[in-house]
């Protein structure tokens, strides 16, 4: 068993065998926890530099884009359970809630670069690059969640499931944010 840290890098960089292990280890709900938590506290800091600061303070806006972080990733979350375990499935695969929660959870480690986006220079980007890796790292994890052979299929689940989330939390976002006029 290796380590929080060694297990947060190792997911960021794509390491099937740490998604393998993060889904058999049941005592590592927490820290995938702790990653999704953490991961939505630095893209709701990070909004605030997108947002161009106007509107609400720096505590009101990361607050309110951390809740709604945290619910597109619980939205995607159970998208991608109904949609990979229920509409998608292959002979191999087996849905257990608490695994798949384990590895996309761990999915969600290159969120933490939305914390770069407090500097509002370099925002865009950071929000771009992190929004891409974690879509590639939910492909990874949901492969190795829910046994696929097929990457395309994984790609296929984590790409719908990301859209049908996004459309969700943009919704969320121009009931609970206040308007800019």
């Amino acid at each position: 068993m290796t380590s929080f840290p060694y297990r947060l890098f190792g997911a960021a960089a794509l390491d099937t065998g740490i998604y393998e292990e993060v889904e058999a280890d049941r005592s590592a709900t927490a820290q995938a926890a702790l990653v999704v938590i953490t991961s939505s506290l630095a893209a709701g800091l990070g909004a605030y530099g997108l947002t161009g600061r106007t509107g609400m303070s720096l505590i009101a806006g990361a607050l309110i884009w951390s809740a709604l972080a945290l619910v597109g990733w619980a939205a995607w979350a159970l998208l991608v359970f109904e949609i990979g375990g229920r509409l998608l499935p292959t002979r191999q695969t087996r849905v257990d809630v608490t695994e798949l929660l384990r590895t996309i959870g761990f999915a969600t480690a290159p969120g933490i670069l939305c914390i770069l986006g407090i500097m509002p220079s370099v925002a865009r980007p950071a929000f771009i690059l992190a929004f891409v890796w974690m879509l590639v790292s939910m492909v990874v994890g949901v492969r190795q969640a829910l046994d696929y052979d097929s990457t395309a299929r994984a790609i296929a689940v984590c790409v719908v499931a990301w859209m049908l989330a996004g459309l969700l939390v943009l919704a969320t976002g121009f009931f609970v944010t206040p308007s800019l006029s």
